[in-house]
């Protein structure tokens, strides 16, 4: 049975429900102290992640406040079967002190290699009252920094004790490892007496690596977005049917960040790739029905539309398939990084569906039937190769 053509009639009252499924998403994750806002997950906060294989589960809630009693600050605990026994997973934030070594230790090393060479000037100009000024001003600062990394270490040295800033150097990297070693040692005796593991695997992401993955994060999304903006206008070569192709692929994305929030899925390295993926499936979908409708020149506009929607909903279909069967796998498997592309993935195919056939194609028949140009009056870019 074929299914019946919903832009006959007045199209228009569809583009309601991508309207309000965009606006709840926005509120769901955006209102101030909403319990549906996206956390991010240890990728982009930094922390540990321990991921521990037993053969019983544990109370998920009593390792928990063993954990917070020792000082430890819990996101989750999650205590999952799978085929050969159990998961225990612990996702422990940033200790604060280890946060604060970390940023000594960086500002430490940013600055050492210009009081090194400061400290050869001294001794190339045989100790001279301006070269010795120079190097005793610039140490005033590293010293501090490596002071503050002794401290937390517990250790009573002092940076002017030092000499030579080599043997800085080695001094403060050793109290660095020592903190590290320290929190990592209490945490695994910890986790050894509450949950008697067979195995474990400890991922630990320190705060600059995550604000470098942050970093880099939003540097793919605005480069990717200007990319994509140029290619489409190119295309099209008129600023309406551009603007709903990018307007489409901003409501998948916005949909699928919704459902994060509704459903709990961190923003991980994983995840994120989800996003990426909609984007680009979004802009096959809202291309496909863009071209169809505006280039081509038989039957009438509507018509196009649904041709171009019985194409698109096959490709998607399909595509969601896939998914499921990944989904599937992630909840027999209860591996989380195929939980959380599988349960994005699904979740902006389906915003990908209601965003292209609800609200693209309403406002590109809306152009059309306003006094946009159709077929070969448009003459888009690269008309060639996009011609079908």
């Amino acid at each position: 049975m074929e299914m019946p053509n919903p832009y006959t009639g007045n199209y228009k009252v569809l583009i309601v429900v991508p309207l309000v499924l965009v606006v709840a998403s926005l509120l769901l994750i955006g209102l101030p102290g909403s319990p549906y806002a996206i956390k991010r997950g240890v990728d982009f906060k930094g922390g540990t992640l321990v991921t521990m294989q037993t053969a019983a589960g544990v109370d998920e809630q009593k390792l928990k406040a063993a954990l917070e009693d020792a000082g430890f600050a819990v996101s989750s605990v999650k205590s999952l079967q799978n085929p050969s026994g159990y998961e225990v997973e612990v996702e422990i934030e940033r200790d604060e002190k280890l946060t604060l070594a970390e940023e000594l230790k960086s500002s430490f090393f940013s600055e050492i290699e210009h009081v090194s060479r400061l400290e050869a000037e001294v001794a190339a100009s045989n100790g001279s009252a301006e070269a010795v000024s120079a190097y005793l001003e610039a140490r005033k600062s590293t010293d501090a920094y490596a002071n503050g990394l002794f401290g937390i270490a517990g250790r009573a040295q002092n940076a002017t004790e030092y000499s030579e800033t080599n043997a800085l150097k080695e001094a403060v990297g050793n109290s660095y490892r020592a903190i590290l070693d320290e929190y990592s040692e209490k945490l695994t005796a910890l986790l050894s007496s509450e949950v008697g593991y067979e195995s474990a695997q400890f991922n630990e992401v320190s705060a600059s690596l995550s604000a470098k993955f942050i970093e880099k994060a939003v540097n793919v999304i605005i480069i990717s977005t200007v990319l994509v903006s140029i290619v489409v206008f190119l295309i099209f070569r008129s600023v309406v049917p551009s603007l709903a192709v990018l307007i489409g692929a901003a409501c998948d994305v916005i949909m699928g960040l919704g459902a994060m929030g509704l459903f709990g899925i961190p923003l991980t390295l994983a995840s994120f790739a989800a996003l990426l993926m909609l984007i680009g499936f979004s802009l096959d979908t809202d291309v496909l029905l863009t071209m169809r409708v505006i280039k081509r020149r038989e039957g009438e506009p509507r018509q196009r539309a649904y041709e171009a929607m019985k194409t698109g909903m096959t490709m998607s279909v399909a595509l969601m398939l896939s998914f499921v069967c990944l989904f599937i796998l992630a909840s027999l498997t209860h591996i989380n990084t195929y939980y959380e592309i599988s349960a994005v993935a699904l979740a902006g195919l389906v915003g990908d569906l209601i965003a292209t056939w609800m609200l693209n194609a309403v406002i590109v028949l809306w152009y059309l039937e306003k006094g946009g140009k159709a077929g070969e009056e448009q003459k888009p870019f690269l008309s060639s190769i996009f011609s079908g």
